[in-house]
């Protein structure tokens, strides 16, 4: 299927869906996911997301549409794709009462592909990128869950893989586990793997990504790089005069609505209307008197509540 092979792309899918009986679960999306990207896959709890990972890994079947992983074809493909594909997907299974090594060990000898020669070696090599060599002895039961998560992924790890995918890799961690993790995905991207991550927690998100994908209700309605969905076309303006009327009045006459809250006027702005400077002096001319003048562009989170409708946990 060559013409959906998509070679710049680690994940390219056209019109895929999931319907469960009469509702789409995942409604028709186009996911751009170049190589070497840190990619965020955004959206509140219940949005479509892991029924979407689901797909792309040929664990759900598809309803409609065509997915690309790594240029190839999915599900038709999939035998020759995935082990090049790491995955964490509803949080890491392990053996409680086994090291982390021995879990590994259990891991890594499940894989019909894998070497038994070189597995040592490949465990030892999959716990050092996770920065779990020195707790690798201790049973799992006695592991945090950031060490849960980070072994999880040293599973992900046990062969060489162009792509991971991790869904939701920080949920119920820890603000140090958070940044174990976060560290960690930085690490691996800068050896050219194309990381995948799923969340509902914007913050981490932010900080790590290089590309963003927003899903609402199964639908994706705003895709980019962080700095295509941090710009936006209306700005915040935030006036502090004690000629409220006059500049209500004032704007009014150029076409933009505000209200006021004591000496506070606000107001939104499409940014292509006039300058800030523009503006301030036309409010001057007309006689209002600015003691304070502000005019921001909405934070990356203002911007999904304005997409999606709700908001998302930022912390």
């Amino acid at each position: 299927m060559d013409h959906l092979s998509h070679p710049e792309y680690a994940i390219f899918t056209s019109g895929l869906s999931k319907r469960f009986g009469s509702r789409n679960a995942v409604d028709g999306i186009d996911l751009r996911v170049p190589r070497g990207s840190i990619f965020g896959f955004l959206g509140p709890n219940g949005s479509g997301k892991t029924t979407t990972i689901r797909m792309l890994l040929g664990l759900a079947n598809i309803s409609a549409g065509q997915v690309s992983l790594l240029g190839h074809s999915v599900p038709e493909q999939i035998e020759g794709v995935l082990p090049k594909v790491g995955a964490l997907v509803e949080g890491p299974a392990a053996y409680p009462y086994l090291s982390g090594r021995d879990n590994l060990m259990r891991l890594d000898a499940s894989d019909r592909s894998a070497d038994p020669k070189s597995r040592d070696t490949r465990v030892d090599v999959a716990l050092a990128r996770v920065g779990l060599t020195q707790a690798q002895d201790k049973k799992v039961n006695a592991y945090s869950l950031g060490m849960k998560q980070r072994l999880g992924i040293a599973n992900a790890l046990l062969q060489p893989r162009e792509l991971l995918i991790l869904d939701e890799p920080t949920n119920g961690l820890d603000p140090q586990g958070t940044r174990e993790v976060r560290n960690l995905v930085r690490q691996l991207a800068s050896e050219g793997i194309t990381i995948f991550i799923s969340s509902h927690l914007l913050a981490e998100i932010e900080q790590i990504c290089t590309h963003l994908a927003i899903m609402s209700q199964g639908k994706i309605v705003a895709q980019g790089t962080v700095e295509e969905l941090s710009a936006t076309e209306i700005f915040s303006l935030s006036l502090v005069t004690s000629d409220g009327a006059l500049a209500i009045a004032t704007l009014k006459a150029l076409g933009i609505e505000a209200t006021q809250d004591g000496k506070i006027i606000s107001a939104a702005i499409p940014s292509d209307l006039m300058k800030p400077e523009e503006l301030s002096k036309l409010l001057v001319e007309a006689g209002v008197g600015i003691q304070a003048f502000t005019l921001s562009a909405p934070t990356l989170e203002e911007r999904f509540v304005q997409l999606t409708g709700e908001g998302f946990q930022v912390a």
